[in-house]
């Protein structure tokens, strides 16, 4: 496995790098709301763009 750097959009390039991939996996602060859980506009790109399927797991 090997890092990479790119410029552009974070969620452009996760949806990208989908085409290649088995799974994504974004990750989605935990954020207390009387409204329920909400995740932020990349992990909300991803499920809907990406081409593998997108697991979003929430981290402290």
């Amino acid at each position: 496995m090997a890092e990479v750097t790119r410029l552009g959009s974070t969620a452009g390039l996760l949806i990208d790098a989908s085409r290649d991939a088995s799974l994504v996996v974004v990750g989605r602060r935990v954020r207390r709301s009387p409204f329920g859980a909400r995740i932020g506009a990349v992990a909300h790109a991803v499920m809907h763009h990406a081409v593998a399927p997108v697991a979003v797991v929430a981290h402290d």
